[in-house]
């Protein structure tokens, strides 16, 4: 498959609802096909570090969206997005069903546009259902990629746990200093 060379920037623009979600788009856009499938959707109990970065009490409950998302039919990451209930609950965020445009078109629909975003990356042996779920041998480290999105009031409205098999992943970050 090769390397896969990744931005964040395409993930926190909202589209109208008339393109498709920026996954499909950025695939295709290479001559690929993203494809992705949602496992759950609804209310959890939010864990422990997500719980801090959104602010909540741990256990308390978030509106979590969990995918799998595909390139070219193979399992490529595993993505989870947990939303504080004041902003998701009873939205198409609680929902199994595909979001036109994608999830920050209907945040921003909602009144809820990201201005500032905090990424952590980190490397880590994937546990045996990561491991199951990305078709990776026991031997090959993922990396676990942690995105914050922050409101004009500095609130969290999502927070993103991303994890991938590390050899198949190139994350790029172009930073503007003015």
């Amino acid at each position: 498959m090769g390397e896969w060379v990744s931005s964040s920037r395409p993930y926190l623009t909202a589209r109208s609802s008339g393109h498709g979600d920026p996954w499909s788009t950025e695939a295709g856009a290479r001559g690929r096909r993203g494809t992705q499938r949602v496992t759950h959707a609804g209310l959890v109990p939010a864990p422990s570090e997500i719980a801090t970065l959104l602010g909540t009490p741990e256990g308390g409950d978030v509106i979590a969206r969990r995918r799998i998302m595909f390139l070219d039919d193979l399992p490529f990451e595993l993505t989870d997005t947990y939303y504080p209930t004041r902003i998701a609950a009873g939205t198409r965020l609680a929902e199994t069903a595909k979001i036109p445009g994608g999830a920050i078109a209907l945040l921003a629909e909602l009144g809820h546009v990201g201005v500032r975003v905090s990424e952590d990356v980190s490397a880590r042996m994937p546990t045996e259902d990561e491991r199951e779920a990305l078709r990776t041998s026991t031997t090959e480290p993922v990396l676990q990629l942690t995105r914050v999105t922050l409101d004009e009031a500095d609130q969290p409205i999502q927070v993103d746990r991303m994890v991938m098999p590390a050899h198949r992943q190139r994350l790029r970050y172009e930073l503007r200093i003015d």
